[in-house]
């Protein structure tokens, strides 16, 4: 009688699983560095948007407006109307007539973004007009 066994060796799984695990552990990293960006995006994408709500606070009253605009932690307090992303808290500052500037925060990460437009530079921004990240 012939003895037919079906079915995996335990060395056989023991490979499947090392493998898996070795693919997890390139492909986590991998992810969690995606996040980071798809965080900043956000926040950029924010500050674009609190450019344009400036300039159409300047053309309805002559002057910047400022204060913070805050959508974390399940509550939110917008700025003119704006209210920002997800998890992401925007303070702006105006120097009356001549320009403001912003800078934006996620509730998930540590790096900060920034814009400026009419006034000094403000870190990490360098260029004017162009939000940038730490």
């Amino acid at each position: 009688m012939k003895n037919i066994r079906k079915g995996f060796t335990l060395i056989e799984l023991l490979i499947v699983v090392v493998i898996i695990g070795i693919l997890a552990a390139i492909a986590i990293p991998k992810f969690a560095n995606t996040k980071e960006k798809a965080y900043l995006a956000s926040m950029k994408s924010d500050l674009r948007n609190m450019a344009t709500v400036e300039e159409g606070y300047f053309s309805d009253f002559q002057v910047y407006t400022n204060g913070t605009a805050s959508n974390a932690g399940g509550t939110t307090a917008s700025l003119s109307g704006f209210v920002p992303s997800a998890g992401v808290t925007v303070v702006a500052a105006n120097t009356g007539g001549t320009g403001w500037s912003a800078t934006a925060a996620h509730s998930a990460t540590t790096r900060t973004c920034a814009i400026f437009i009419g006034v000094a530079a403000v870190s990490p921004a360098v260029v004017e007009a162009e939000p940038k990240c730490n």
